[in-house]
């Protein structure tokens, strides 16, 4: 059946080579993603279609590190031999990181850089029989080619769109890094009037001289032709030649903007003077704009102050890495306009052409950047390859109208090298800095038309001291005052500090974000828990510093999505969860809090309402729990109905309203209104007893977090953990210790390591230390008790990450524990010691079941011999 299939394949491309240029149309473009045969080195070979990466899976596991090598990549290409007459080339998206072609075993290119596109020609090594081409992809680490250290993960493998391209002999040129050959630019726009100025690319690889035309039509947002202008072309063979085409005055034209993203398209065709006949024709968009940074008065566009809020973007997708295909690219730019955003920074490399084209669509503003992250070699190959990717990003994305900023370098002073040898680090400095300069340079040359950016991270006086605040036409700051350092009120300070002492500079603040992990809620959110409530708290502080200071250009929130980072551990191993979507792009609580700050219309929203199972114990002999709700709104009040019962009439301050609300025992039907706009939730509701004694609420199971203050959903197991209390007669509870606070000064929540052998590291990194009891006064009968541990202090001792700018990072010094765990006065675990019974940060679960008799309840003691007992959560439930 496959081999049936594949014969078909070839015989449609075979017909696409007899039949498609019978009416000599010009280019055709068709895709190879399908019947690629692909093994890593020396591995198997198995089939696969493109998009492909060969890091989808190793870099979720629990082994450190993740396969950077070598992928190889074959396919066969069936040509009819009518094509000879034709010029063919391969066109990759997106190739990670050093690629080299080859058709029939010889090499046709060599690219490096895993985020732009590159064209290869490859007629010339054809047969039309049984052609075979070759990819050889290798993700591995090369100190010349950026990024070489960042806080996301190097997919590698042949990971974007692949294409067969076949033109005429006459063609636009597709030999200028990975562009069109087409370019246009807008040099005077007004309300009144603009001006287009059309630069075209053309190559001739015939053998005999030519005279063509050169057709540009420009086409408004119905199809209707506003204008047309044709220049005639002698070319000789083998010659390629540049023409500009003015077109002065555009009468009225319809302006782009993020509210209008009015589009015209501009046809370039390529006309054969003796045949008439079209043999080369491309498309690109057209967006009249203008705008401008203003260092006092922020943003404008269309002379029109606009505010710029949005989010920056990684371009892996859960489960799939980095081959994320076409749908799922424009639904992040969908999704980012549906929040109210109006700006995507493109980080930290240029992206998949979907996402900008997506934006001019959309109206979406946008920033695009090279890979330049955290350090740089003091290469000339290093430096050469950062000015060849910034050509080839600058001229592939030239003519989109949604991009006013060209960035090449983030947070470059991150990882200081040679801090111990400062004459070295100052040479170190001095090349960073003649870098960034040779790349503003560059950029400004290539596109006059556009602002450089530069972004840092908050260490404002080295970045002052380096000079690297003075190259760029916009200063960018990634901040998180409140997460890596700092409280959140330093933030606006910060600012205030950039307008005072750079009053000429206009800057945008190009990260900010906490992490919000979203199966972890609290009553009580602080920094480093990664609730989604903190994270609630977080972006109020921050949108409201930059809405409030006409001097910020604007903001873009870290992240649009969480997003894959190997090194990462934390509650959610390898993720970094500080988007505002998850990485399955579900929105987070933090998302619609966006929306009631962003949209023009009227909005009111039930945040909570994807916490959609609680669990908590009951007010007193009371048969309710009252917990907090939570309405994102832009109206200024709202009321709130809990199963047909008004709670009352409360006011929004900062977006948010918060009811305290009695939940009953399963089902909870929640509404809220605001004149005419309504929302409404169910939540299933597992009430547990303020004291086992209490028939009308029957005990079931419960599953608690030692050490914790927040309450983490098992999606999973569909359980609900919910945070310890101290003992309480009647009910349940610990006796003795504290809750384990980590062991350098920064992590003051838990543990941020990765616990081995579960997916439900939050269960393990949280627990109470040198406890001496866990009581449960429950009533006699049959219940299954689970006990969970691990150990948090010692083990490998791993790099910190770099972004905690705070982190006094130390070697641990693991102790020596040993302890006793008895069940109601019988041993259970003799001589428990976590470290050499089972390994540091291990997952471990311990379970039994008990005959609860004569009132006795369930006593667990923890009886220290060497060290202090600890307990992570326990669990218990009624059999019978």
């Amino acid at each position: 059946m496959l081999k049936a299939k594949s014969l078909l394949l070839l015989f449609i491309a075979a017909t696409i080579g007899l039949t498609s240029f019978a009416q000599d149309t010009g280019r055709k473009t068709i895709s190879l993603n399908d019947q690629w045969q692909f093994s890593k080195e020396g591995g198997q070979v198995e089939q696969v279609n493109i998009p492909h990466t060969w890091n989808d899976k190793d870099v979720l596991d629990d082994a450190p590190g993740y396969y950077r090598g070598l992928g190889i990549y074959k396919r066969k290409l069936k040509l009819d031999e009518s094509l000879k007459s034709k010029e063919i080339f391969l066109v990759f998206n997106g190739v990670a990181q050093e690629a080299e072609v080859l058709v029939n075993g010889r090499s046709a290119a060599k690219h490096i850089g895993s985020y732009t596109r590159f064209i290869v020609p490859i007629s010339a090594y054809l047969n039309y029989k049984n052609d075979v081409i070759e990819v050889k992809a290798n993700n591995r680490f090369n100190e010349d080619i950026p990024p070489l250290t960042a806080d996301f993960t190097f997919f590698g493998g042949l990971y974007r769109n692949v294409s067969l391209l076949i033109t005429h002999p006459v063609h636009f040129l597709q030999t200028d890094n990975g562009s069109g050959g087409v370019f246009i630019t807008t040099p005077q726009v007004s309300a009144s009037s603009a001006s287009v100025q059309i630069k075209s690319a053309i190559d001739n690889a015939s053998a005999n001289a030519r005279k063509v035309q050169v057709e540009s039509t420009i086409f408004d947002a119905k199809g209707n032709s506003v204008t047309r202008h044709t220049t005639a072309l002698n070319i000789n063979k083998n010659e390629h030649k540049t023409i500009t085409q003015d077109i002065r005055s555009i009468p009225k034209p319809e302006l782009w903007s993020t509210e209008n993203p009015y589009l015209y398209r501009v046809v370039t065709k390529i006309i054969d003077v003796k045949t008439k006949s079209v043999i080369d024709q491309v498309s690109n968009p057209l967006g009249f704009r203008w705008f401008k940074f203003d260092a006092d008065k922020g943003f404008f566009l269309n002379d029109k102050p606009l505010k710029i809020i949005g989010a920056s973007r990684h371009q892996d997708y859960e489960n799939r890495g980095n081959a994320t295909p076409d749908a799922l690219q424009i639904r992040d730019v969908e999704l980012l306009k549906a929040m109210g955003g109006n700006f995507l920074r493109v980080a930290h490399y240029p992206q998949d052409p979907q996402i900008l084209e997506a934006c001019d669509r959309l109206g979406i503003l946008a920033s695009v950047e090279i890979p330049v992250v955290n350090t740089i070699t003091e290469t000339d190959a290093f430096t050469n390859n950062c000015l060849n990717m910034q050509t080839e990003m600058v001229k592939q994305n030239f003519n989109h109208p949604s991009i006013i900023i060209w960035a090449y370098m983030n947070e470059i002073l991150l990882r200081l090298k040679f801090s111990n040898d400062k004459p070295r680090q100052q040479v170190y400095f001095d090349h960073v800095r003649e870098l960034a300069q040779k790349l503003d340079s560059l950029t400004r040359k290539l596109d006059p038309s556009r602002y450089t950016l530069l972004v840092n991270h908050g260490a404002w006086d080295i970045y002052n001291k380096v000079g690297l605040t003075k190259i760029p036409m916009l200063v960018g700051w990634n901040l998180y005052s409140g997460w890596y350092s700092g409280v959140p009120e330093d933030f606006g300070k910060f600012l205030d500090r950039h307008h005072k002492e750079l009053p000429n500079t206009p800057f945008m603040v190009t990260e900010y974000g906490a992490d919000a992990d979203p199966r972890i809620r609290s009553f009580s959110p602080i920094r480093f828990d990664k609730s989604v409530e903190y994270g609630i708290k977080f972006n109020q502080v921050y949108l409201n510093a930059m809405l409030s200071r006409p001097f910020v250009a604007g903001g873009e929130a870290w992240n649009l999505a969480d997003f894959n980072s190997e090194t990462r551990e934390e509650t959610m191993p390898h993720i970094n969860n500080k988007g505002l979507l998850t990485i399955g792009r579900e929105p987070k609580d933090t998302y619609f809090l966006y929306q009631a700050y962003l949209l023009g219309k009227p909005y009111l929203k039930i945040t909570s309402a994807h916490w959609k199972d609680r669990t908590g114990t009951a007010d007193s002999a009371a048969l309710t729990s009252t917990q907090p709700v939570q309405i994102a709104t832009n109206l200024k009040s709202a009321e709130l109905v809990l199963n047909g019962k008004s709670l009352g009439v409360k006011d929004a301050v900062d977006h948010i309203i918060d009811w305290q609300v009695p939940f009953v025992n399963g089902k909870n039907q929640l509404r809220v209104v605001s004149g005419s706009q309504t929302d409404q939730a169910d939540i299933n509701f597992q009430l547990q007893p303020f004291k086992f004694n209490d028939d009308q609420i029957p005990f079931k199971n419960i599953n608690i977090l030692l050490g914790s203050k927040r309450f983490y959903i098992d999606e999973k197991e569909h359980q609900l953990w919910m945070p310890a209390q101290p003992y309480r007669a009647g009910s349940w509870g610990w006796i003795g210790g504290d809750p384990y606070k980590g062991t350098n000064n920064r992590i003051t929540y838990g543990s941020d390591k990765n616990i081995l052998g579960t997916d439900n590291d939050p269960i393990y990194q949280t627990q109470q230390v040198d406890i001496k009891q866990f009581r449960f006064d429950v009533p006699d009968g049959e219940y299954d008790l689970a006990l969970y541990f691990a150990e948090l202090v010692g083990g490998e001792t791993k790099e910190a990450l770099a972004y905690n700018l705070d982190n006094n990072h130390k070697k641990e010094v693991a102790e020596q524990r040993i302890f006793d765990v008895l069940i109601n006065g019988t041993a259970f675990l003799p001589k428990l010691n976590l470290a050499a019974d089972f390994g540091y940060t291990t997952a471990v679960k311990k379970t039994i079941r008990i005959t609860v008799q004569n009132s006795k309840g369930i006593s667990i003691d923890f009886n220290a011999i060497q060290g202090k007992p600890v307990l992570n959560a326990i669990q218990l439930r009624k059999i019978y």
